[in-house]
C-alpha cells in the first residue's frame, strides 16, 4: 500500500474553506476514495483543549511566542497522533489549515519571524509538509463581510476568535504573507481567487485534488 497524501486548505476566515471542504467531501465519496478530514488547531483530544485556550480565551492575554507553541503543541500531537498513523495507512488526509496559517499568523502577522516559525513546524510534523496547500485568496474586507453575514443569518461556525477581532491591517498582512508563501513555494501551494463562486472554485479544487488522487 502506498503513502497516504496530505491536503491542506489554507487562506483567511472566511475565504470558504469550510464550504469547500464540504464539497470536497462529498466528492470524494463519490469517487468512493478514503479520506480522514481534520483541522488545525483541534484535531486530537488535546487538541480541542488548545483550540479553547487560543481562539476564546482573550482574557488570557496570551504572547505572540506563548502563542506560536501553543499551535506547535496543537501540531505535534495531531501529527504523532493522527496525521501520520493515517498516512501510513495509505490514507488520503485534508485539513482545515496546517503549518503555513502559523508562518503567516505568527511568523508575520504577530512578528515571531516566518523563518522561525517554519522551522518549529517542520519540528512538530516530524519534517511532513502537505503534498498539495490550496490557498483561498480573498480580501480580507470581503472575508469580514461573509464572516458576519453567517454569523447573522444562520448562527454558522464558532463565536468570534481573537483573531477575528484584530484590526483589519493585521489580515492585510497576514493575507500578504499567504501569497508571500504561495510565490515561494509554487509546486505545493495553489492559489484560488476565492470571490469566485462556490462551484467555480469547487471544479479548481477537483482538477487539483484528482490529479493526486485519480
Amino acid at each position: 500500500m502506498g503513502r497516504g497524501r496530505l491536503i491542506s486548505f489554507e487562506g483567511l476566515d472566511g475565504s470558504g474553506k469550510t464550504t469547500q471542504l464540504d464539497m470536497l467531501e462529498r466528492w470524494l465519496s463519490t469517487q468512493h476514495i478514503s479520506y480522514i478530514r481534520t483541522r488545525e488547531p483541534g484535531g486530537t483530544s488535546l487538541g480541542v483543549e488548545i483550540r479553547q485556550l487560543l481562539l476564546n480565551r482573550p482574557e488570557l492575554a496570551i504572547t505572540p511566542l506563548a502563542e506560536t507553541f501553543l499551535f506547535q503543541a496543537d501540531r505535534a500531537q495531531h501529527f504523532a497522533q493522527l496525521i501520520l498513523p493515517a498516512l501510513a495507512r495509505g490514507t488520503l488526509v485534508i485539513t482545515d489549515r496546517c503549518f503555513d496559517s502559523s508562518i503567516a499568523y505568527q511568523g508575520v502577522g504577530r512578528g515571531v519571524g516566518a523563518t522561525l516559525v517554519e522551522q518549529l513546524s517542520l519540528l512538530a510534523t516530524q519534517g511532513y509538509q502537505p503534498d498539495l496547500t490550496i490557498l483561498f485568496d480573498l480580501d480580507p474586507v470581503q472575508a469580514r463581510v461573509r464572516t458576519d453575514v453567517a454569523q447573522r443569518t444562520d448562527g454558522s461556525g464558532e463565536q468570534q476568535s481573537r483573531f477575528d477581532v484584530e484590526a483589519e491591517q493585521f489580515h492585510h498582512t497576514v493575507r500578504q504573507a499567504f501569497l508571500d508563501l504561495a510565490s515561494n513555494h509554487p509546486a505545493r501551494i495553489k492559489v484560488l481567487d476565492a470571490s469566485q463562486s462556490p462551484e467555480v472554485v469547487h471544479q479548481e479544487i477537483i482538477a487539483l485534488v484528482g490529479q493526486l488522487v485519480l
